[in-house]
């Protein structure tokens, strides 16, 4: 590790697993959406688990159970492997962002903290690094407290999704977009910052009319960010 990374201290990994604790109510549920969504497509409990543990994706697998079905070809495997990968590009972005952050530390590390890497520490570790912090243990604790949570609850969701025949009836399928609205409030920037986000909504809108499947996310989210590229060159 570089010497001008400030180290790596238990007293950052508690730190972050209090500042993100205000979040895990919206991720118990959101685990027990996925867990459900997992029952009702027939996965096992392991497989289940397995996934929640090894891919630790949240939204992407939410989708993954979207498109999910019992048999499978190889243009349903790359259907399925271009629209995560889509919907998990935000990812490059919000790393970059913390690049400067976590580039003195060694790249052991880093791949330590980045499988934890989620949303929910992204923002933890974003405003904590705007106001001066430094101590990558609160990324890695807010992650790792969250991966433990997503992995008891989606265990509970799958014993629940047995149990409920029709888990939209509950709007359990509403859960994916309440929690990523509630999410980007903390990032608001005034309106010219929300364009990008106003035309990627309006256009997958539009695609998710005329198209059938899941061509509307991976439109969406070039729309916005083509908007979001050109309106930074112009500012």
């Amino acid at each position: 590790m570089d010497k001008s990374a400030a180290p790596v201290t238990g007293a950052g990994f508690r730190l972050g697993m209090r500042k993100v604790s205000v979040l895990v109510p919206g991720v118990v549920v959101f685990a027990v959406a996925f867990g459900a969504a997992a029952s009702a497509k027939g996965l096992s409990l392991f497989e289940t688990l397995l996934m929640s543990g090894l891919v630790y994706g949240g939204i992407s697998q939410l989708v993954a159970m979207e498109l999910w079905r019992p048999e499978w070809s190889w243009g349903a495997i790359v259907g399925l492997a271009v629209v995560t990968a889509t919907v998990n590009s935000r990812m490059i972005l919000q790393g970059a962002s913390l690049q400067p952050w976590f580039a003195p530390y060694s790249k052991a590390l880093n791949a330590f903290h980045l499988f934890f890497f989620t949303d929910a520490n992204w923002v933890i570790g974003t405003r904590y690094r705007a106001e001066g912090g430094r101590d990558l243990g609160v990324l890695i604790g807010a992650g790792v407290l969250l991966w433990v949570v997503w992995i008891l609850f989606t265990g509970l969701g799958y014993g629940l999704g047995a149990l409920v025949s029709d888990p939209r009836a509950f709007g359990i399928d509403l859960v994916m977009p309440i929690f990523f609205a509630a999410m980007i409030v903390p990032l608001w920037r005034g309106r010219r910052a929300a364009v990008p986000w106003v035309v990627a909504g309006l256009v997958a809108l539009v695609t998710a009319k005329l198209f059938d499947g899941y061509a509307f996310i991976i439109v969406g989210s070039l729309s916005g960010a083509l908007v979001g590229a050109f309106a930074d060159d112009a500012a």
